[in-house]
This record gives C-alpha cells, structure tokens and sequence, in this order.
C-alpha cells in the first residue's frame, strides 16, 4: 500500500514549464544588470569625488605655500611665461639675511599638468632639497573664456597685491582659486 500511494504522488505532480523558467531566467537577468548599473554608478561617482577632492587639495596646498610666501616678500619679481617664475625676496626683521624663495613651474611625467616647484635659500644658501615639488596636478593651459592660462601670476599696481590663479585638474576634474595676497610693507 505504502508504494502505491508514492507512484501516485509521483503520478501527478508536474514539474515548472520552459516558459516559466525562461521568466525565471530573464527576470533574474534583468535585476543583476540593474545592480551591475547601480553599483557602475556609484563607482564612478566616488571616482569623481576623489579626483575632485585631490585637485582641491592641490590648490589650497599651493595657496598655502605661496601666501605664506607671499605675505613676507618685500620683493615680488614675476617672470615673462604667466608670472613664473614667481621670485619672492625679503630680509629677516633686524639683520641683513636675505631670504629667497623661487615657484618655477615644472612637467609631469604626462607632459600634459605640471607640478609647482619651490626653492628656498637664506642668505644665498639652499635650504632643503631644492627645488621641492608643492602640488602637483597644476593646469597651465590657456582659458578659452578668458585667453589667460588657468595658472597664472599677476601684479595688481592699483591695489598693490599678487593676484595668483591656480587651477589643479585631476581625472577631468578641476578646481581653480584666485588669492590676492598683500605683501607686507617696505
């Protein structure tokens, strides 16, 4: 008795048809590919913001350096190619040491960025390795807005300041910030 009851559950159970697999299928096909595209997406933003976020620590390091810098020089010499190189000359409060410090515009490997370099001598002697590089990243290119390079230096007579533009550009991601600096006073 026990054997026939089992043929006879066998008997009439049915099994899933074609079409229904193919449903099952197509159905498990199409929410892996939007998981694939929603996981792309977010990689490719956090791929964005991290470039971003290089480029704008690049160019509030170069602020930081060329405004400390800058700040002291009583002597700001602007070179022929978009103010570079940028020489900054003072003298130590109460002595005759003259302190030097040159920003030079350097090639990155690419050949396409640069990097800003910085050398620093006291009284004539180099302090450090010179020249050190201070970012990297540095875009020179010329605006097609304004026809200036996106790095530039200039020398406001008017207001008497240094208006330095640095643009860093990191994976198309790029950040660009003016500092008008006041050198302080003869």
């Amino acid at each position: 008795m026990t054997l026939h009851k089992l043929r006879f559950i066998y008997k009439y159970q049915s099994g899933f048809t074609l079409i229904e697999m193919l449903m099952v299928v197509t159905l498990v096909g199409l929410m892996s590919l939007g998981v694939t595209a929603a996981i792309r997406q977010l990689l490719i933003i956090n791929s964005r913001s991290s470039n971003h976020m290089i480029a704008v620590r690049q160019v509030q390091q170069v602020g930081k350096e060329v405004s400390k810098d800058a700040l002291q020089a009583q002597i700001l010499t602007l070179g022929e190619n978009s103010g570079f190189p940028l020489t900054l000359t003072w003298d130590e409060w109460g002595t005759n040491v003259t302190h030097e410090v040159i920003y030079t515009l350097g090639d990155m490997p690419s050949g396409e960025l640069k990097k800003l370099q910085r050398s620093y001598t006291i009284g004539g002697e180099a302090q450090g390795t010179a020249p050190h590089f201070v970012a990297e990243y540095i875009d020179d290119t010329i605006d097609p807005v304004t026809g200036e390079p996106k790095t530039n230096c200039d020398w406001d007579d008017v207001n008497e300041i240094l208006i330095f533009t640095v643009t860093a550009t990191v994976g198309g991601q790029s950040e660009t910030r003016v500092y008008e600096i006041e050198p302080r006073p003869d």
